[in-house]
């Protein structure tokens, strides 16, 4: 059965259409693994978010941080950005099935047969594979229980704690682990999470390191996809796969077979040109 994964759409439902096509994806027979981000800041975030949500069960995506923020905003009343494009999702007429759609989907996905873990974001060195699995069990089993999900979207927000301890309890506990699973990039030489920096490596601070180059990192058994940092671009080497590509800053939508060894494939964006921020 062929696989394919595809990297942050971010709204972005023409050339997340065209890829689709060019893949020649076939709900019936295929499987497509996205790596979060559907939405915000592209123009189409609500018809991605029906399209994806239509596919059934031939798709499995983890949740970003910008699709955190959108069931924030929906639930809580959380203050938008200037640059969010969630407006056309909020005022939509199928927007409460939307969001229970939204708020079920996993933080983390295994694939054990076809050997591939796939995040939105990144994991600390602290945690093996069965440590990722069962906090991101954690998480999920809070955002879709209706009380406990508002709860912590409202106090989602913010970079402490920025060290992984097994004795973290509860909103401290949800927020380092939902930071790792939706926002990590960089960590720093002791380990502690370093989210305000979203560069390159090149440019990256002298005592930063990327998350998966972290000398102590205890999931390197795991071969992982992930997205959320378009400055990193595509990258295939230290055990991860990192898909995006900045479609919505106006780059590319990347797609790759994860079955079997093949080139990745792309579809040039032109839809947005916005100034990279997150």
């Amino acid at each position: 059965m062929p696989t394919y994964a595809i990297g942050d759409i971010q709204g972005c439902g023409d050339e997340f259409e065209a890829l689709l096509a060019r893949l020649k994806f076939d709900p019936a027979s295929d499987s497509l693994w996205l790596v979060g981000d559907l939405i915000n800041r592209g123009p189409r975030s609500l018809d991605v978010l029906r399209k994806v949500r239509l596919l059934g069960d031939s798709v499995v995506t983890v949740l970003g941080n910008h699709d955190l923020h959108l069931l924030a905003v929906a639930l809580t009343g959380a203050k938008q950005k200037r640059q969010d494009t969630l407006a056309n999702i909020l005022d939509a007429p199928d927007r409460d099935e939307l969001v229970h759609w939204l708020r079920h989907r996993p933080v983390l996905h295994h694939d054990a047969l076809l050997g591939y873990t796939m995040i939105h974001a990144g994991l600390p060195p602290q945690w093996d594979g069965a440590t990722a699995i069962a906090c991101a069990r954690e998480l999920e089993t809070v955002l879709r229980d209706e009380r406990q999900c508002i709860e912590l979207l409202q106090q989602m927000y913010g970079d402490q704690p920025d060290r992984w301890s097994d004795s973290l309890r509860g909103v401290e506990r949800l927020r380092f682990i939902t930071n790792c699973l939706t926002r990590l990039r960089f960590c720093y030489e002791d380990g502690r999470l370093a989210l305000p920096y979203k560069g390159t490596l090149e440019k990256a601070p002298a005592g930063l390191l990327p998350w998966f180059r972290m000398p102590q990192r205890r999931s390197r058994d795991l071969r992982i996809v992930f997205g959320h940092w378009s400055a990193l671009g595509y990258y295939d080497a230290d055990g991860v796969m990192n898909l995006d590509t900045g479609c919505v800053w106006g780059s590319r939508l990347t797609a790759v077979r994860l079955d079997q060894k093949a080139t990745p494939q792309f579809v040039e964006c032109g839809s947005s040109g916005l100034k990279p921020d997150s």
